[in-house]
């Protein structure tokens, strides 16, 4: 009888354990919603945005608790933008990120946007072209769209690895749109093309690929990314993780490059023979310090940069 009740006494012990445990998971707190239910996202480049356009599309930012608004930026500088609080985070070149953050602006990334792959920036010639070979002329004149951003830290890349001093290139500064008339006036030997600007060229007149801009020491090159002021994601750290989250997620669904070729047409002036045709790279689905930091590095050591940055520290 006393071992009976000793184990009708424990039996009861452990109800009113696991009893207790019970409500307190049920009274447990929630998470807190995001600190803003409306986020401000500038783009530009529809091929490197393209996840991000899909996924505010499909409603998978709703889903989360955030609207997001999407502020085409065209030729406007998207950090001004962040600084003057017209929108809340920004797409940008690493290059043109990285070089705001050299100079003082605090910013914190929010993602990686794309990465280029092979002949998806490539420099190019039109037929007939006397130049031939990278190191066909020891001064070439190259057109970019900027002379401090990724193009020509690509085009300095490629030349310098194949025997081209680079303090002797000539930069010509053209949107890329207008890079096809310039290598027909002559005013360009060549031209850093990215696409959908490469196949056009290749389509509509024949441009050939002097040098894949994807080789050596800009291989797989990390492009473009996402950030905010660091003011901004010290008041909102839920809003910006819940960006995160769903930004990954849409990433991830652009490793099938059919969803983003269906896309293409849908949100930018490129047709369906074009998207068809692209090359497209990769969409990166983590923040890498040490991916990024190849673009930092090569920045430093071409001099766009006087000091190293720490990429490190840009990271939530």
């Amino acid at each position: 009888m006393k071992a009976t009740g000793l184990a009708f006494a424990l039996v009861a012990i452990l109800f009113a354990i696991s009893g207790c445990s019970l409500f307190q998971s049920g009274d447990a707190a929630q998470p807190e919603p995001p600190e803003r239910s409306t986020l401000r996202v500038g783009v530009a480049s529809p091929i490197d945005t393209a996840p991000l356009r899909i996924a505010v599309g499909a409603g998978k930012f709703r889903q989360a608790g955030l609207t997001v608004q999407l502020v085409e930026l065209g030729s406007q500088n998207g950090v001004d933008k962040l600084n003057s609080g017209q929108i809340d985070v920004t797409f940008g070149s690493d290059v043109s990120l990285f070089r705001a953050a050299a100079g003082g602006t605090a910013l914190q990334l929010q993602g990686e946007a794309y990465t280029f792959g092979r002949t998806t920036i490539a420099l190019v010639t039109l037929p007939g072209s006397n130049y031939t070979e990278p190191t066909g002329k020891k001064s070439p004149k190259i057109a970019v769209d900027s002379p401090d951003d990724i193009g020509a830290l690509t085009a300095r890349a490629v030349l310098g690895t194949a025997g081209v001093d680079p303090a002797k290139i000539q930069f010509v500064t053209r949107p890329f749109e207008q890079m096809p008339q310039a290598l027909q006036a002559g005013d360009a030997d060549a031209a850093l093309m990215v696409e959908p600007y490469l196949t056009r060229a290749e389509k509509e007149l024949g441009a050939q690929v002097l040098a894949d801009g994807s080789t050596g020491a800009t291989l797989d090159f990390p492009a473009s990314g996402y950030a905010a002021t660091g003011a901004f994601a010290a008041a909102n750290p839920r809003t910006l993780a819940a960006f995160r989250q769903v930004l990954t997620q849409a990433q991830l669904a652009a490793s099938d490059p059919a969803m983003v070729r269906d896309a293409l047409p849908s949100f930018s002036d490129i047709d369906w023979t074009t998207a068809a045709l692209i090359s497209l790279g990769s969409y990166p689905t983590t923040l890498s310090a040490t991916r990024l930091q190849r673009v930092a590095d090569l920045m430093h050591s071409s001099g766009q940069l006087a000091n190293r940055l720490d990429v490190q520290a840009m990271l939530p």
